[in-house]
């Protein structure tokens, strides 16, 4: 049963105080035409690295936007296939998985990039490089997930098949991180703030880390997109709902501090300590600098030699992309 949580929820436990220091007077307002609907619906997944997305209420509001609505879901394919079924209007999500759901006739449209360095490949003794995981066990949740998608495309990058050169482990219950503990498996991939996690308690070591090693730190790993029809309905919520959400980014650089205390509060984030330092070291604020188009091009180029789409990139990129609304609005917010 999908739970959706109401700005009431989304916001218990914050005094006014403490929410108008988070959203700046100058972030607020917006004169344009009249929105096409009040009601906005985003995902709410485990993960601290769509924070822009958990902490737009505010923004959101200052836009127009009445009924806020967060909606429970779980991140890659099962996001996508919401925002579909139009379930969901606009999620934050990995781009890796968004183009498998375009490949898939997913009526979905991409309007920003978000940041990069979300992911670390961690292994064993047995693993210092990625073309080490050729012939070595590799947990993944399942196939298909956010980390088998992105560990394959690692792999394709490196001349390693994941198909055939990988030996992955999945099953009901698999704990990925646990298991490399333990010595059951070589490698996995971890998402912040798990990885702090590891670190801490030493298990096994960083071979690539998304947020300093090249090329991964060269592409977005996170879009922001949308409901095709909402999209090419709704142009003006769009707008707001992208303007809102890329605010929240800059605030996640300028107030780290006060962004961590929000999410864990209103209970999108566990662990204070993680969360800050996750927030600190994730670059919120390329959104401005990178091209979009370059990172759909290197990860659909990825998942054509992974074995995982047929579509080229500039089908990609025609059928499921829209950054006229991004285009604005580097205009509109400069540094």
């Amino acid at each position: 049963m999908q739970r959706t949580h109401s700005r009431r929820h989304f916001i218990s436990g914050i005094s006014g105080t403490a929410a108008a220091t988070l959203v700046p007077q100058r972030y607020i307002g917006a004169a344009e035409d009249r929105l096409e609907t009040t009601q906005v619906r985003l995902a709410r997944m485990g993960g601290v690295c769509i924070a822009p997305q958990y902490i737009a209420d505010e923004l959101l509001r200052a836009e127009g936007f009445t009924d806020i609505r967060f909606v429970d879901s779980s991140p890659g394919a099962p996001v996508i296939a919401a925002i579909g079924r139009g379930e969901l209007d606009f999620t934050l999500n990995y781009v890796a998985p968004y183009i498998l759901g375009v490949e898939a006739h997913e009526p979905i449209t991409m309007i920003a990039g978000g940041h990069f360095g979300c992911f670390e490949l961690f292994g064993n003794d047995r693993i210092r490089s990625t073309t080490d995981l050729r012939g070595k066990r590799v947990a993944v949740a399942a196939l298909g997930s956010p980390q088998h998608v992105f560990l394959s495309v690692m792999a394709a990058n490196v001349g390693v098949d994941p198909r055939k050169d990988i030996h992955w482990v999945v099953g009901p219950g698999t704990n990925p991180i646990e298991l490399l503990g333990s010595g059951e498996v070589d490698a996995i991939l971890g998402f912040a703030p798990a990885t702090l996690e590891m670190r801490e308690r030493r298990i096994g070591h960083v071979v690539v880390n998304s947020a300093t090693d090249a090329p991964w730190s060269q592409y977005f790993c996170c879009f922001l997109a949308g409901n095709r029809e909402f999209v090419r309905n709704h142009p003006v919520a769009t707008k707001r709902v992208l303007r809102a959400i890329l605010k929240s980014a800059d605030l996640c650089v300028s107030d780290p501090a006060g962004v961590a205390r929000r999410l864990v509060d209103t209970g999108f984030a566990r662990g204070y300590d993680h969360t800050l330092e996750t927030i600190r070291e994730l670059p919120y604020d390329k959104w401005r600098d990178y091209d979009p188009d370059d990172t759909l091009r290197f990860y659909a180029v990825r998942l054509h030699e992974a074995g995982m789409i047929k579509s080229t990139p500039q089908k990609i990129i025609a059928d499921a992309t829209d950054w006229r609304f991004l285009n604005e609005l580097k205009r509109e917010l400069k540094a």
